[in-house]
């Protein structure tokens, strides 16, 4: 086997198979690989946003279906040309969502918010929990009970009055005059035309 010349990718060198290798490989891909041209096309068309990459990556298919076969010659070429394409794309894709380490080694810098709160805002949600916890407390028992298992449990009517053994409008009577409780002593409004507790 001679070294061939480069095969088009940069710093990549082939080695050359003898002729004879290389005529059955050329053979092989004129018979069987390009007749498969139309449907590859429609397959990369398809399955790639960007329209303009799909004869590329058709090339790309090519080059990779020829050098494998340079090793040996798939079994079932039209099989092999699919799974050639299909991996091609989900290289491209994860090659397409690799942000270099260059980009990111300084996130502080760019003024990137962190997934952490604010140490203020931490303090500030700690606050908004003790009202609530102590306007929650304020209610009668029953209510809190059906607006922690409706509000806060995310728990359905029905669930809910089957855990308190209590009709199901009565949870919703439960649950709209704790609301509205709530609201009273968390914000300080007056008491409307609705029914006491």
């Amino acid at each position: 086997m001679t070294e061939g010349s480069d095969s088009g990718r940069e710093g990549v060198r082939l080695r050359m198979p003898d002729m004879a290798a290389a005529a059955e490989v050329n053979a092989w891909f004129g018979r069987e690989v390009l007749p498969l041209e139309a449907a590859l096309m429609e397959f990369l068309q398809h399955n790639w946003r960007n329209q303009s990459d799909v004869y590329d990556l058709r090339q790309e298919v090519y080059v990779r279906v020829y050098e494998a076969a340079l090793k040996k010659i798939p079994d079932r070429p039209k099989q092999f040309v699919f799974a050639i394409a299909r991996n091609l794309l989900i290289d491209q894709v994860r090659r397409a969502h690799i942000i270099p380490i260059e980009t990111a080694t300084d996130l502080e810098a760019l003024g990137i918010a962190a997934d952490l709160p604010w140490p203020d805002r931490v303090v500030m949600a700690r606050d908004e929990l003790r009202r609530l916890q102590a306007a929650l407390d304020k209610l009668p028992p029953r209510c809190r009970e059906a607006v922690v298992l409706g509000r806060i449990e995310g728990l359905s009517g029905r669930q809910i009055a089957a855990r308190m053994n209590i009709a199901e409008g009565t949870v919703s009577e439960y649950l709209a005059n704790g609301i509205c409780a709530l609201v009273d002593i968390l914000y300080g409004e007056p008491p409307t035309n609705r029914r006491k507790i």
